[in-house]
């Protein structure tokens, strides 16, 4: 419980110092994805690795079930933390410290044995897909009209799977507002809330 308060706090003051930016200051870098948090348990580069974020969402998901899954207590925790970064992705202009604090409360709310079974699954784009396949979400081409759900631009100069990878953290076509990282984002709050 201490780990859980000492990681509010840490969120508090990273919004406190982004709100209390003079306004010569420079903005703090936004973020929509994570992909700057470094974790010191989950790795992101092997091919096709997932986000420490969507991996930490998947992985909450999956341990379901397991002798590893979330206990009650936890997820009390752990449901304020998700809809946080939630409200971040769906805000668009997240702080990357802000983004970064609530990654790495929820990583010190999960127990070691979990972090290493959400590790040990080595979650990758082919996942998150299947996921969303088997949940009706319906993915874009990547390519084509309208930027095939990609942002800003058609990725031009990216190989597939460079295309595939900005797609999938950006969202296909269907899964509205992020896309399928958001889709994933709301699934755990879902998750967490059942308890």
């Amino acid at each position: 419980m201490r780990n859980w308060k000492k990681g509010l706090w840490l969120v508090l003051i990273a919004v406190v110092l982004v709100g209390c930016a003079g306004k010569d200051a420079a903005p703090a870098p936004a973020v929509t994805g994570g992909d700057s948090y470094i974790s010191v348990v989950l790795e992101t580069g092997y091919e096709d690795a997932l986000t420490v974020r969507n991996q930490l969402a998947m992985g909450v998901l999956s341990l379901d079930g397991t002798e590893n899954e979330v206990a009650p207590e936890q997820a009390k925790a752990l449901l304020p933390m998700w809809q946080a970064l939630r409200g971040t992705m769906r805000s668009g202009a997240a702080a990357t410290a802000e983004v970064e604090a609530l990654l790495a409360q929820i990583e010190e709310t999960l127990t070691p044995a979990q972090l290493d079974a959400i590790g040990a699954m080595r979650l990758t784009q082919d996942d998150l897909r299947v996921w969303a396949e088997g949940r009706g979400i319906a993915l874009g081409s990547g390519e084509g009209a309208a930027g095939g759900g990609m942002g800003g631009g058609s990725g031009q100069g990216l190989s597939s799977e460079e295309k595939a990878t900005r797609q999938t953290e950006r969202g296909g076509t269907g899964a509205g507002g992020g896309g399928l990282s958001a889709a994933l984002l709301d699934e755990v709050v879902l998750f967490l809330e059942r308890f």
